[in-house]
């Protein structure tokens, strides 16, 4: 990332990482309509949670930039306990179950890995992100 277009992020809302992860989601949600109604409370509702938490814990990342190791903390919950990951396993149950079809999970699948990839980049270019102590 340039310093220029970093320097255009004002809030979590303007990182293309949160953008992309936001958009999944609600694809997530659009598409698990669908989804029989015996599923509402497990496997429709674990999909749209850790799809969303992926959301939310984007934004409390970039709340968190004043302090590196919380930062870190928060990333990591992004990408793998609290999220990004768990919502690809919840693809492929979907698509084993076959409440989705396999192009569409491939499709959103591709896109957590998309997401994944730009947080590990965020971890490796910590400093890049945090806030400068004046």
């Amino acid at each position: 990332m340039t310093e220029n277009r970093q320097s255009l992020i004002n809030n979590h809302e303007d990182l293309e990482v949160y953008q992309i992860a936001f958009n999944t989601a609600m694809k997530i949600f659009e598409t698990s309509k669908s989804f029989p109604k015996e599923e509402t409370y497990s496997l429709t509702d674990q999909i749209r949670r850790s799809s969303r938490s992926v959301c939310a814990n984007l934004a409390e990342v970039w709340r968190r930039r004043r302090y590196k190791g919380s930062f870190l903390l928060r990333l990591n919950d992004a990408e793998a306990e609290a999220e990004a990951a768990e919502s690809q396993v919840w693809l492929k149950f979907a698509v084993k179950c076959q409440y989705l079809d396999i192009e569409t999970a491939r499709q959103l699948y591709s896109q957590y890995n998309q997401i994944l990839g730009m947080i590990v980049k965020m971890t490796k270019n910590v400093d890049k992100w945090l806030l400068k102590k004046t």
